[in-house]
């Protein structure tokens, strides 16, 4: 079922950028590419889709994307503003009027008091406009990322829609 969540809403945001003439891309690191992988299950996602990142390291994060450097150990790469800055970083490099961004902590380790497995930042941009979230999954690993993906295509459906693309 989840799967089909989620192609559902790789679909529909297909749908709502080309009614728009918009582009997407992403930059993840929880997720490995997962977010792209469900755009790219949509047959003609090229019209709409126009690139991914997938920046793991802290290292990747700010050779591809820009993000500082200094961040990592201001807030670490779980954080608002390393999410925020990646989606900044997606949007510049590959032209794309939307993005979104995702950094967290899938498990089963890495977790702390402050951070615990399952914590995730989610940020969506369009154009000059960026919103980022923090949410908990429960689960393992595979569902947390799964979780994620959702959160995420979710996000930008709301958002190619002109609604806020956080829970609200």
């Amino acid at each position: 079922m989840a799967l089909e969540q989620i192609t559902r809403l790789a679909a529909q945001l297909g749908e709502r950028l080309q009614s728009i003439n918009a582009q997407v891309s992403t930059a993840e690191s929880c997720t490995g590419g997962g977010i792209a992988e469900a755009i790219t299950r949509i047959p003609g996602s090229s019209v709409w889709f126009e690139s991914g990142y997938v920046t793991y390291s802290d290292t990747q994060k700010t050779a591809q994307l820009q993000v500082p450097a200094e961040l990592f150990g201001q807030v670490g790469a779980v954080s608002r503003e390393v999410v925020e800055a990646m989606v900044r970083g997606a949007q510049r490099y590959s032209g794309a009027r939307f993005a979104v961004a995702v950094s967290g902590i899938a498990g089963p380790d890495g977790g702390s008091a402050e951070k615990p497995v399952g914590t995730v930042w989610l940020a969506w941009g369009d154009g000059d406009t960026v919103v980022s979230e923090r949410r908990l999954f429960a689960g393992d690993r595979a569902q947390v990322r799964r979780q994620t993906v959702e959160a995420a295509l979710a996000g930008l459906v709301r958002l190619a829609g002109g609604e806020n693309p956080g829970r609200g």
